[in-house]
């Protein structure tokens, strides 16, 4: 679905005297998962690119007629193209949408008195249709098997399988306005030549249903009657992904599910509890000892580790050793207890010194 809008802006300073032509494509999620909502992906702007160089670089329409004022006030026309359902070919249905949306466009008309300039509204005046010279539609051609099979507008699956692409854009007088090839395969002459003439026939094809689509909106118009968008709504012709309704019969239906339910195999009522081969292991599903036979190294690691950080003490009555240990990190530092004799010997005095130097533990 293609829409054109227009607006007065000051012109280009190496074109004063030309009107502006600018072409979006949004690629929504509605079209295809795959396309995210307010992010430009790079094939939105590859076919942004194609777009420009089939409609505007190749001057099918009059943009001097744009100009209001020289080198102050031009017509800037803006075409946006939405995307409604992917299925393949997005550059010959954008260029198709984008020309027809251009031939049926109309901008208001303008007056200058002076330094004024004056825009009528449609119930003034009359808009004003552009001044197109010719109608360039673009025609994809798809190759597969380096060239050896050749395929007109592939739909979205035979994009994902296809070896390269090749897109012509031309006019019903069978000028080439565009050509473009994509996806690195090596391309005859000869195939580009008959690529050609297939395109010619269908732009041919194509630009007579586009005139007579417009023909049949302009008598529409005259009558008074409803057309275009305002009249697809209510006869739901544009919606994505149409299907003909399918009859269902289900007179029948609680029957077969009855007869179903009693076919089918009662669920076991009962859930086996889980055994436990050795105690502080449960095992559920079917009961298999464990083959394995080894024991993990890392287990053996982390008990010698916890015999080596415990601290022994061993105190015998006539004197023993006092080793102390809180982890590797720390220094062991072995104290020898003084025995009765020493101790009488030492007085009082030695005793509350020695007292303390049990206690010291030195760490790094």
């Amino acid at each position: 679905m293609a829409q054109v809008s227009c607006e007065l802006v000051a012109p280009k300073e190496n074109r004063p005297n030309e009107g502006i032509m600018f072409f979006n494509i949004e690629l929504s999620p509605m079209a295809s998962p795959a396309f995210e909502q307010g992010r430009q992906s790079e094939l939105s702007v590859k076919l942004n690119r194609q777009l420009e160089r089939c409609l505007r670089n190749s001057r099918c329409i009059d943009t001097e007629s744009l100009c209001v004022v020289s080198g102050e006030k031009v017509w800037q026309i803006r075409v946006d193209v939405h995307t409604l359902n992917n299925d393949g070919n997005l550059m010959d249905a954008a260029s198709i949408a984008a020309i027809t949306a251009l031939c049926h466009f109309r901008h208001p008309d303008v007056s200058i008195q002076g330094d004024e300039v004056t825009v009528y509204s449609p119930e003034e005046r009359d808009p004003i249709p552009l001044s197109i010279y010719h109608m360039p539609i673009s025609v994809s051609f798809s190759f597969f098997q380096q060239g050896t099979y050749l395929l007109v507008d592939p739909c979205e699956r035979e994009e994902r399988v296809m070896d390269g692409l090749l897109m012509i854009a031309m006019n019903k007088h069978r000028e080439i306005c565009s050509i473009q090839s994509s996806g690195g395969i090596m391309l005859l002459k000869a195939q580009v030549m008959r690529c050609s003439k297939i395109a010619s026939v269908k732009v041919s094809e194509i630009t007579e249903l586009i005139n007579e689509a417009l023909l049949n909106d302009k008598k529409a118009r005259k009558a008074g009657g409803r057309c275009g968008f305002a009249e697809s709504m209510p006869q739901g012709r544009i919606t994505a992904l149409k299907m003909d309704e399918t009859p269902v019969e289900v007179a029948d239906a609680t029957e077969r599910a009855n007869e179903i339910v009693q076919k089918a195999e009662a669920p076991p009522q009962t859930v086996p509890s889980p055994e436990v081969p050795v105690p502080g292991m449960g095992q559920v599903g079917e009961v298999r000892q464990n083959t394995w036979g080894l024991k993990e190294e890392d287990d053996e690691d982390d008990e010698e580790e916890e015999n080596d950080g415990v601290t022994k003490m061993e105190e015998s009555g006539g004197g023993g050793v006092v080793e102390i240990s809180d982890s590797e990190e720390d220094e062991v530092v072995i104290l020898t207890p003084e025995t009765p004799e020493k101790a009488k010997n030492a007085g009082p005095g030695s005793r509350h010194k020695g007292v303390p130097a049990s206690k010291k533990k030195l760490k790094k």
